[in-house]
């Protein structure tokens, strides 16, 4: 083989290691009962230890050293080149024990974070929760270059952004979100009340696969399970995964995080099937991957055009609970915006805001200035502050999400509200080039959407970096106004709000 054959051969080795690890992943999170998590975890922990060994061997820096011509070519396998070498420079800084002893802590942790957090007890997960902050800062302890603990996994997920830079982002979106949370929390706020009603869990789940489906998600190279807080996750290219969890008396959660999930889906089974099995073969990026749930679920899913398709096929499946109910009705209720307690259920316009909340307290944990034993107090005092809730207990606080709970603490959470304004971006982009986009919309088709995205975001993958991504579809670099442009007009027209 050639060096450049043999370096594809390595890394197709070292996705299946991943990708075998990913089912282990998906199993313990769906269907595992919940005294297997020792051996899952020593299993995990031997893949993953496999693969860091396999990706920082002397023949990986052999055959990259081979192919460093490649560094600056524009082609496939230039950018193939450069994605490698990125994950073996980073691979290389961490030892593969660590790696091995991370991996087996958070299989163990989040079988205990699922039932600590049925439980509400955190003092059941909080020394699992202690040992994942000091793990997670000896992992960024590898990284001696870095301005700040948080940055190498900032880096890891979303590539170019620091610390610094996510908080300078942050802070320039806060000024402009919180006088408009104040304004619209002025106002009336639309009857939500047809939205809690009973809806048995196989008819949510039904009406869900039937949304995702017309979207475009492909059952034939996926599947859905239920889980404790959903995910998607990818094997290969035609083994794309997505899970939910449904409350029986409230509609929206099971409805927008199936199409959530599905966005991130859609955008896996879009990407080039030649990248299948190398790292070009997927997301690009944490906020990009992000962008692509967000667009589904916020542009489209919570659009009005959307629900003029669907809100009679939703009467159709639940006629008592929408007999008296009009399809703006509906409209408004699912876009109310309210002073909420659970990240994943919020409205557009607070949801940025709890983000921000768990960055900062990551940063803080990770700084050693917030003892994990003081995070529920902290953490009730900043949603209150930010807010003006406070949680009636911590699995509705600090527990309600996994990601301190399943991987290292850091790196994660920027992320979603990076994609909240790359979604924005991208389908101002995509209404620009569709001038019918809304009409098509409102006639259950989405296909024009689905292509567009294909052709300019999916199609890539790992290909471009994020910013090169952005500005190859949209023109230009990552901005907020699309953002903040789209939450004036149509929160602006919900409530009545002065231009």
């Amino acid at each position: 083989m050639t060096a450049l054959q043999e370096l594809k051969a390595e890394l197709r080795t070292i996705h299946d290691l991943h990708s075998a690890a990913a089912v282990l992943e998906w199993d313990q999170s769906t269907y595992m009962p919940a005294r297997g998590a020792e051996a899952r975890g020593r299993q995990i922990a031997l893949l993953g230890k496999l693969a860091h060994e396999r990706r920082t061997s002397p023949r990986m820096a052999d055959l990259l050293s081979q192919l460093s011509g490649l560094s600056d070519d524009e082609s496939v396998d230039g950018a193939l080149y450069r994605r490698a070498h990125r994950l073996w420079e980073r691979a290389t800084q961490v030892p593969a024990e660590l790696v091995a002893e991370a991996k087996a802590h958070a299989a163990e942790t989040y079988v205990a974070w699922t039932q600590a957090r049925a439980e509400n007890n955190f003092a059941a997960i909080r020394p699992f929760l202690e040992k994942n902050v000091e793990l997670s800062r000896r992992w960024a302890g590898c990284f001696p270059d870095a301005n700040h603990v948080l940055d190498p996994f900032v880096d890891a997920m979303d590539p170019g952004m620091t610390a610094a830079s996510i908080r300078t982002l942050f802070s320039e979106l806060r000024d402009e979100l919180v006088p408009l949370v104040e304004a619209i929390l002025e106002k009336p706020a639309p009857d939500r009340s047809c939205l809690e009603q009973f809806f048995p869990k196989d008819q949510q789940l039904a009406f869900g696969r039937q949304v995702v489906t017309g979207l475009g998600y492909d059952f034939a190279r996926g599947r859905q399970d239920l889980t404790a807080h959903p995910f998607m996750i990818r094997f290969a290219a035609n083994d794309i995964r997505i899970t939910t969890r449904v409350n029986e008396n409230d509609l929206e959660p099971a409805l927008l995080g199936t199409v959530h999930e599905a966005g991130h889906a859609m955008y896996e089974q879009q990407i080039d099937p030649a990248f299948d099995g190398t790292p070009l073969g997927e997301g690009t990026s944490m906020g990009v991957h992000e962008s692509q749930s967000r667009l589904w679920e916020n542009l489209v899913a919570r659009s009005r055009p959307f629900w003029l398709c669907y809100f009679p096929e939703l009467r159709a499946r639940f006629p008592d609970q929408f007999r008296d109910v009009t399809v703006d009705e509906f409209y408004r209720a699912i876009n109310r915006v309210g002073r909420s307690l659970i990240r994943v259920e919020s409205d557009e316009v607070t949801y940025n805001l709890h983000v921000m909340l768990r960055f900062e307290l990551e940063a803080q944990m990770l700084e050693g200035t917030l003892p994990v034993a003081d995070l529920p107090d902290a953490w009730n005092a900043r949603i209150q502050n930010d807010l003006g809730v406070t949680p009636a207990s911590d699995a509705e606080g600090c527990m309600q999400d996994v990601h301190w709970f399943a991987s290292t603490v850091g790196g994660t959470f920027q992320g979603y509200t990076l994609g909240n304004l790359m979604a924005a971006q991208f389908y101002q982009a995509a209404e620009k080039a569709l001038p019918t986009l809304s009409a098509e919309i409102s006639r259950g088709n989405t296909a024009p959407l689905r292509q567009w995205l294909a052709e300019h975001v999916h199609q890539h993958g790992a290909r471009y970096l994020p910013d090169e991504l952005m500005v190859r579809a949209t023109g230009r670099p990552l901005e907020i106004a699309p953002f903040l442009a789209h939450l004036r007009a149509k929160y602006g027209d919900l409530y009545g709000l002065t231009p």
